[in-house]
């Protein structure tokens, strides 16, 4: 069955991880955000204040990405800058997976990697009395083959993640169907599918959802919304 708009919209993060974009850029996501009512804005770490001032008191939340955009950096690096990230306000958090050691089949590193950064955002946000925060293991499937793929789910499984996300480039095409069915097959039940990439229409939204995900990342969703509100009638 097809979600009704709303429903559909409260599945989107809108994105924005342009490292030019400016604090007015953070601002009119952020207000496109609050008026459609979506799940939740993406934007980058040093943006996370600017977007918690925008959206104090509304039903969207912020969330940020670490690791952005291949996993790279030190264990330190990313400790630091996600509990910054949770400090500043930020309600969930994407790790981009290390792809770089996928390549190289260093999966236990991979492992503890995002274990380290896992434990250190679960306790910061209790510590904190922040509350539960949402993490988002971000698998860059289209860097994977399929095998790579299956072994990424399940270290997202290991690592206690609460999803597994297709890409962090929502600038990229389209979220491949494919990707959302292979993880959501591959993956606990526990563990939510997001997909992200630029919409190409409003069918191809609900196609991903029905296909299982729970989530969708995209940079153009108040465009696909705003071309199919006309065609629906209460």
């Amino acid at each position: 069955m097809a979600l009704r708009l709303e429903e559909l919209a409260k599945t989107i993060d809108h994105t924005l991880l342009d490292p030019e974009a400016t604090d007015d850029d953070v601002g009119r996501i952020c207000d496109e955000a609050r008026q459609h009512h979506f799940a939740a804005v993406c934007v980058l770490p040093s943006h996370v204040p600017r977007a918690r001032e925008a959206l104090r008191g509304c039903d969207v939340k912020v969330s940020s990405v670490i690791g952005h955009p291949f996993g790279g950096g030190s264990l330190k690096e990313k400790v630091s800058t996600a509990s910054a990230c949770v400090a500043a306000g930020a309600h969930e958090l994407g790790l981009v997976m290390n792809l770089e050691a996928m390549w190289r089949s260093e999966f236990p590193r991979v492992r503890e990697e995002l274990a380290a950064v896992v434990r250190s955002v679960r306790m910061l946000s209790v510590n904190g009395g922040r509350g539960f925060v949402l993490v988002k293991v971000i698998l860059e499937c289209e860097r994977l083959d399929d095998k790579l793929k299956q072994l990424a789910c399940r270290i997202v499984e290991l690592v206690d993640g609460d999803f597994a996300e297709t890409t962090a480039d929502a600038t990229a095409g389209a979220p491949q169907l494919y990707d959302v069915e292979l993880l959501r097959e591959r993956l606990p039940e526990r563990v939510a599918v997001k997909a992200t990439g630029r919409l190409e229409s409003l069918e191809q939204a609900q196609e991903l959802v029905t296909a299982g995900a729970a989530r969708l990342g995209a940079p153009n969703a108040v465009a696909v919304l705003a071309e199919a509100r006309p065609a629906v009638t209460t």
